[in-house]
């Protein structure tokens, strides 16, 4: 099913939640709303599943304007952070309940009830779970059920909402993954909510990144990381080291007088500069050369992260810059804690300084 959503507004007393928000979602598509906490991702979501209303602006699914339809009605499986599940039925009761409250005439037999749920606990890999009750299940475990009795019903649009939010880093990366399986198998046009750049990264189809009730960005997972339109974006979607200083004919000089660096930018003036960990080569100050141009710094903390190495350094005026080596590449420096070498960005991108983002809490 597709879904569009057509200049929306969304107040809570003068709390501007969304707005004039415009979004389309094709259909069989799996789409992150990506942004921190207060930016009206999850507002958005509850108004696709009928449980806010917009104060302006219209909701279409599949063409249709869904305005004075209920929740019930628009097909629409809902997935909460904390699971939602009840608490005195078992895991079977629990992903069969949509289908019995259904409309008499609406209600599939008991037969077909029971066959669609051992279904859907097969497809979810908990079929050995049924008679259980949700106290005796994990975090993972809980999540996954409450994603079959969003299934059940055969909504047309599945919304999670920070779905793996409530668990640990191992469980959610496995989630993660299944979640993406699942939906190749079923396209259910998917949208979920997240904070996590990397769980939206490694999921979504698509990316739509907002901020106080915005649009910052839409497109693809790796298309929104290389290409980041606004500071707001580069700082929100991984790490970033930031400069700030002026673009000018020769390019980037850093307000500490560095020398000018290569950067990729359509403007001249007051700037914020930014580079990814990983674009951040490291020489040896014996094996600069002349055309290369660099940040002095010094080596502050070597910080080995299983096959990775992230190093601080120390950049002057109480400025610290962090890189990321592969470990091979670290020990092929021979550099120490202390040790003075050249920082050299390999891909620096700037933006206007008035459009730097406000600092994130």
């Amino acid at each position: 099913m597709s879904i569009i959503v057509r200049g929306i507004e969304k107040r809570f007393g003068s709390f501007t939640a969304l707005d004039h928000l415009s979004l389309e979602f094709a259909s069989g598509e799996l789409v992150a709303l990506l942004g921190p906490s207060g930016c009206g991702k999850t507002t958005l979501l509850r108004v696709i599943a009928g449980l806010e209303y917009a104060d302006a602006g219209q909701v279409l699914l599949e063409g249709n304007d869904v305005a004075d339809v209920g929740a019930r009605e628009r097909q629409v499986g809902f997935v909460f952070q904390h699971y939602a599940l009840f608490r005195h039925m078992t895991v079977f009761e629990n992903i069969a309940f949509g289908l019995r409250v259904k409309p008499r005439q609406q209600r599939p037999s008991e037969a077909t009830i029971r066959s669609k749920v051992h279904e859907l606990l097969q497809l979810v890999q908990l079929d050995w779970l049924a008679d259980r009750y949700p106290s005796e299940l994990s975090g993972g475990q809980r999540q996954r059920i409450a994603l079959a009795r969003a299934l059940a019903v055969e909504p047309s649009v599945l919304l999670l909402d920070e779905p793996f939010g409530a668990l640990d880093a191992k469980v959610r990366k496995e989630l993660r993954s299944w979640l993406r399986r699942l939906h190749d198998d079923l396209h259910v046009t998917t949208i979920f909510v997240t904070h996590d750049q990397e769980e939206a990264l490694e999921v979504a189809d698509r990316i739509v990144v907002m901020n106080h009730g915005r649009i910052e960005q839409t497109g693809s997972p790796q298309e929104v990381y290389d290409h980041p339109q606004s500071a707001f974006v580069y700082e929100f979607l991984g790490a970033a080291n930031q400069l700030q200083g002026q673009v000018g004919e020769h390019g980037f000089v850093a307000n500490d007088g560095l020398e000018a660096l290569k950067v990729q930018a359509d403007f001249h003036g007051p700037a914020l500069a930014y580079v990814r960990p990983h674009d951040l080569e490291l020489v040896a100050d014996s094996r600069v050369t002349g055309a290369q141009r660099g940040i002095r710094v010094g080596v502050r903390r070597v910080i080995p992260v299983g096959g990775t190495v992230r190093v601080e350094l120390e950049a002057g005026a109480g400025r610290t810059l962090e890189a990321e080596l592969d470990r091979a590449s670290w020990q092929a420096l021979g550099i120490a804690v202390g040790d003075g070498v050249t920082a050299i960005p390999r891909a620096l991108r700037a933006f206007p300084a008035q459009a730097a983002p406000q600092a994130l809490v």
